[in-house]
């Protein structure tokens, strides 16, 4: 890789270092008004540490000859969450004298908006560090977003290309530069950050829980300010923590698309209705058997069942009781939901709807080939064409996808974690989710208690599926450092 593109990535780099260590400052203020000082100078000395490695990473200017192209935004999109990842661990070292592992651990996992954690008595901790995590999903969430919308097409990444094409057309007939349309994206988000605030505040949250779990919501990242998660909140705050679980795992794009006009693109999109499809047949089978196999009233076991479902299938992984004690349906049903994730374009992991939508779409197409060998079919997926390289794309992502998962629990299972808990924290850590199944890792569990070398695997696990696995791998093939 040439000189000045290293200069410019590293240039890129710096900008996000300072604008981490100027985020250090909410904590920093949410500790004043708690008076709670003596956690400050964690934040202090993490935010000046960082900010001077910013510093020397922008202190030879941005190359003026040097342009970045499509292959040098896998290194930068793969080194930008390394590198904020690395200095962000620092005040939860700092704070909760903890291994750099396991604070390492615990800001990838909230960086990627996966939610597992290693921290117990939240209800206890420092509220400069509470908000810090709670910070990390959020940002974690909208940088997500951008990647999704902006990176990944141009990228060609798992079958993402399918929106390239809506995308630009957004941005033809609505937005007419991409920056506007990134713009809108961060106002939508804010504004659903800020009305959640309120309905979680409203519906019997204090100010500060109500602040913490929108940002986590929004961004489906899952962390609370409590050991017992959302259980430790009333019926209401479940019902505002669903819809927020919805939003955040819906398009954002198509957020932006109705406020500029096109009414109807959410309710008009596949990939959204197929999403809700799924939701409902889901809702409704295990509410069912959890009112027919437990002293749940009707009422109790459909909001429990619809909160922990949307809560796995949008990746979210909050809590509200210990699901793995449903019954060995419940169990599995939660187990596959693992791998599902929301829609593309929103701040979900996992799979992705549209990749089960188009693998059905080939699948019948494929039928429909053996009983009329001749004929010539169609195949489209939201009013888009799926030509040969959209579906490589997407072959190519789902396998490599499954192979990581195998080959990572493979690898705990190594370590000499039990099959459980090896099998559901590979799945959890790939698809974003957070819990996984099991008394170590469940509902109930967290994850603490693996060796160092189980958490860093995961912590690969949590990078790679964030980045939708290619964007990484392609970085340690021989043909990607070739001149």
């Amino acid at each position: 890789m040439a000189l000045p593109t290293l200069r410019i990535i590293g240039f890129i780099l710096g900008i996000f270092l300072i604008t981490l260590a100027v985020s250090m400052t909410l904590p920093m203020l949410t500790l004043l008004i708690f008076e709670r000082t003596d956690d400050i100078s964690a934040f202090l000395w993490s935010s000046l540490i960082t900010i001077a490695a910013g510093l020397a990473l922008i202190s030879s200017g941005r190359p003026v000859d040097a342009q970045l192209r499509p292959r040098d935004m896998y290194m930068l999109t793969t080194a930008s969450w390394l590198v904020v990842c690395v200095f962000a661990a620092l005040p939860m070292m700092l704070i909760r004298h903890i291994s750099y592992t396991d604070a390492f651990f615990e800001t990838m996992s909230g960086i990627t908006t996966t939610g597992s954690t290693v921290l117990t008595g939240l209800d206890s901790t420092s509220p400069g560090l509470l908000i810090w995590r709670s910070l990390l999903q959020w940002l974690g969430g909208i940088g997500f977003i951008g990647m999704a919308v902006a990176i990944l097409p141009l990228l060609r990444v798992g079958g993402m290309r399918l929106f390239q094409t809506e995308s630009s057309d957004w941005g033809d007939k609505v937005m007419p530069r991409s920056h506007v349309a990134a713009k809108y994206i961060v106002a939508v988000f804010v504004g659903l950050t800020l009305l959640g605030t309120l309905a979680f505040w409203l519906s019997g949250m204090s100010w500060f829980d109500a602040i913490n779990h929108a940002m986590t919501a929004i961004s489906t990242g899952g962390y609370s300010t409590s050991d017992s998660s959302m259980a430790h909140f009333g019926a209401a705050t479940h019902w505002v923590a669903v819809v927020l679980m919805l939003l955040g795992g819906l398009p954002f794009t198509l957020y932006v698309a109705t406020l500029r006009g096109h009414r109807t693109a959410l309710l008009r999109d596949e990939q959204v209705l197929g999403f809700f499809a799924v939701l409902a047949v889901t809702c409704l089978l295990v509410s069912l058997w959890l009112w027919l196999h437990s002293s749940f009233s009707f009422a109790d076991a459909v909001r429990t069942t619809i909160f922990n479902v949307v809560s796995i299938i949008t990746t979210t992984g909050f809590a509200l009781g210990d699901y793995s004690q449903w019954g060995d349906f419940a169990v599995m049903v939660f187990f596959y939901l693992t791998f599902v994730g929301a829609c593309s374009g929103s701040t979900s992991g996992g799979l992705k709807i549209f990749r089960f939508q188009v693998a059905y779409t080939l699948l019948r197409s494929g039928l429909k080939q053996l009983v009329h060998p001749r004929a010539v079919f169609k195949q489209k997926y939201n009013g888009h064409n799926l030509d040969e390289d959209i579906v490589r794309s997407i072959l190519t992502f789902s396998f490599f996808f499954t192979i990581t998962i195998a080959l990572i629990a493979l690898l705990l299972a190594l370590i000499g974690l039990d099959w459980t808990t090896a099998l559901t924290a590979a799945a959890t850590a790939v698809c974003n989710v957070g819990p996984g199944l099991g008394p170590v890792i469940g509902p109930a569990g967290n994850f603490a208690s693996l060796p160092d070398a189980a958490k860093w695997l995961l912590t690969i696990g949590m990078l790679l599926g964030r980045l939708e696995i290619l964007t990484v791998l392609v970085l340690v093939t021989p043909a990607f450092w070739r001149h």
